[in-house]
């Protein structure tokens, strides 16, 4: 990525109006007593039903837990104490649908929703500790369900609506859900989305799911198994909804209850389960979004990510709503049916800052400025980008010709894993177009060579993490070994993001991307192995491999070399039926742009294929060292 030499400094209008005026200040304050921090913010940020013991037990590292003792349930943040103010009034959530329908709901109406929909929930047998799997499109029953879910204590599994058969029934094979929560269809691009269809499908592979209910999206048929399958309204209609009346009962948790888990793609074949609690989670999702982007209650926030994603979920769903936001959702694609879809939606509701990904950036920059420029945008004061590091051209027309010179950008690095935000900038601090700034208060980082040493500035190196954070994943579901090896066998004590990045002179962070078997596209992690057994599960592919290659407009595309079984031939009808199947298989996302048909794979000699050498083949670059190469 080149670098934009570029400083643009914040106006002191902005500066002065910030929640942190001074970043490196409050940096440098955190830095003293990280745990001493982050307490202060769960006291200021967040209601508990019985105070905490302990800050941080590192105890058991790299098990770490926070707000030991400490009892509370994301619900409780998130809606019941919102009733008792003037929040309850207030406008939570502004959807739209890519057909134009229009749904709001105050924070009074969410709940009131939540509630029945947690007492449907309990009336099938659903207790504290339970797994849910949600697949849906952008709707605002995902948020319903996700929040009725963590209300009685059990867990939820949100699974991308972009997401096919084997990746829907894998993850809920794993999680061993005993509810699914999904939708007649969804919309994108003016076309359905056959959700219930391929839900149906996933099902057939595993046994766990007891209860499907079924939410009326688009209202196409679908088939509905007896006994098994429910239609969301008529269950919401029944008299156990309001058997509580709008007061169900929210679960007292502890605070290191499981409260999701989230799949993510991991090096080996199968995703991995991560897991995040009720108590520290809150406490990282609220002050992230509250200090980062500057939230203030007349704000109009504007997430345009999938709740299926962690950035939907805890900048969509959980921050949000703990801060008593009002959030805007969109369902559908940008560009639908013109261009200036999102600068529509910025004009009709007077959204103020606008966070999404640098694909969609890019994505929308092709068609020119003037389909920005045709909308009144001036309502918006800050931007953000997630996802993948921003190229600096990118970076420049977001904020030039979107931002019309005067909303700071704040750039977010963090993962699946993290929670929240990790290096982000803040809107009073001088920013760099690509770079992330530096780390958040009360987080420490550092670039290290393969030795652990901090490496000069401006060399690449592997990012880490040095001490621990409140919305840190506990783990990886059912796989401790796997998380231990994963994330802190490299470096003694020290959290491996498997990103690499540099800092420059100044101490800002540059996230380079990942240094593992991991694809990003268009933001959002594909393992390798994921495609791959994709293709190899079709009948005539006998061996894969998957590489990113360098996109404009993606970030990133897949490229695929196929070895084909005896007897079948490579042709066009081929490569389309291919990349039809692993849209099948795993989701449309994870289409290879090109197949290339070949007689063998670069291996080392203990087997591992060498996709450094094909990706450096496939981009005509020269080919390093191959003493590893079998012979």
């Amino acid at each position: 990525m080149s670098e934009d030499k570029t400083i643009y400094r914040p106006s002191q209008e902005i500066v002065e109006a910030a929640h942190v005026p001074d970043y490196d200040a409050l940096r440098e304050e955190a830095a003293q007593d990280p745990p001493g921090f982050w307490a202060a913010r769960a006291e200021e940020l967040l209601d508990w039903y019985e105070p905490w013991e302990r800050v941080l037990d590192d105890s058991d590292a790299p098990f770490f837990k926070w707000f030991t003792g400490g009892k509370t349930n994301v619900v409780l943040n998130a809606l019941d104490r919102h009733q008792r103010t003037a929040t309850r009034n207030k406008l939570a959530l502004v959807w739209e649908g890519e057909d134009g329908t229009l749904k709001t709901y105050s924070y009074f109406a969410l709940n009131r929703e939540v509630c029945e929909f947690a007492n449907v929930l309990r009336s099938m047998g659903v207790k504290k500790g339970d797994r849910v799997t949600i697949y849906m499109p952008r709707i605002p029953e995902l948020l319903m369900a996700m929040l009725a879910t963590a209300k009685i204590g059990a867990v939820h599994s949100v699974v991308y609506g972009g997401f096919s058969v084997e990746a829907l029934g894998e993850r809920i094979e794993d999680s061993e859900s005993k509810v699914l929560i999904t939708a007649d269809g969804g919309y994108l691009r003016g076309k359905i989305v056959p959700l219930k269809e391929i839900a149906d499908e996933a099902l057939q592979r595993c046994g766990t799911v007891e209860h499907v209910v079924v939410i009326r999206r688009t209202g196409e048929p679908v088939h509905m198994e007896q006994d098994r399958d429910y239609y969301y309204d008529e269950l919401m209609a029944l008299p156990v909804a309001r058997s509580a009346g709008d007061g169900s009962e929210t679960e007292v948790m502890d605070a290191e209850d499981p409260l999701f888990l989230l799949y993510t793609s991991g090096t080996t074949g199968k995703p991995k389960a991560i897991l995040h609690t009720h108590g520290g989670y809150q406490v990282g999702t609220a002050t992230t979004l509250k200090y980062a982007f500057d939230l203030k209650p007349e704000d109009r926030w504007w997430c345009a990510a999938d709740p299926g994603w962690i950035t939907g979920h805890s900048y969509i769903v959980y921050g949000p709503l703990i801060l008593g936001a009002t959030s805007i959702m969109y369902e559908g694609a940008p560009t639908y049916p013109y261009p200036d879809r999102w600068w529509r939606i910025v004009e009709r509701y007077g959204v103020t800052i606008l966070y999404t990904a640098p694909t969609a950036i890019r994505g929308l920059m092709r068609f020119g400025d003037s389909w920005v420029k045709k909308r009144n945008t001036s309502t918006l004061r800050l931007l953000g980008s997630v996802g993948e590091p921003i190229n600096p051209e990118a970076w420049r027309w977001y904020h030039e010709v979107v931002g019309k010179g005067e909303c700071p950008i704040i750039d977010t690095w963090w993962q699946t894993e993290t929670g929240a935000f990790m290096i982000t900038p803040v809107p009073s601090f001088p920013l760099k177009p690509g770079s992330g700034t530096k780390p958040f208060p009360g987080v420490q980082a550092e670039v290290l060579d393969d030795e652990g040493n901090p490496v000069p500035p401006g060399e690449e190196g592997k990012l880490v993490i040095t001490t621990p954070w409140p919305s840190m994943l506990r783990g990886i579901y059912k796989d401790p070994d796997r998380y231990i090896e994963q994330y802190w066998s490299t470096y003694e004590g020290k959290y491996l993001t498997g990103d690499s990045a540099k800092v420059d002179e100044d101490g800002y962070f540059w996230i380079i991307g990942r240094v593992d078997d991991v694809i990003k596209v268009s933001g959002y992690r594909l393992g390798t192995a994921e495609i791959e057994s994709g293709l190899v599960s079709h009948e005539a592919v006998a061996e894969a491999a998957a590489i990113a290659i360098p996109d404009e407009i993606k970030g990133n595309v897949i490229h695929a070399h196929v070895i084909l079984k005896a007897g079948s031939e490579g042709s066009p009808e081929l490569v389309s039926e291919l990349k039809a199947h692993v849209g099948h298989e795993v989701g449309p996302i994870a289409k290879p742009t090109h197949i290339e048909f070949v007689d063998a794979l670069p291996k080392t000699r203990s087997g591992k294929i060498m996709r450094r050498l094909l990706k450096a083949r496939a981009m005509g670059l020269p080919e390093g060292d191959t003493s590893t190469l079998e012979g």
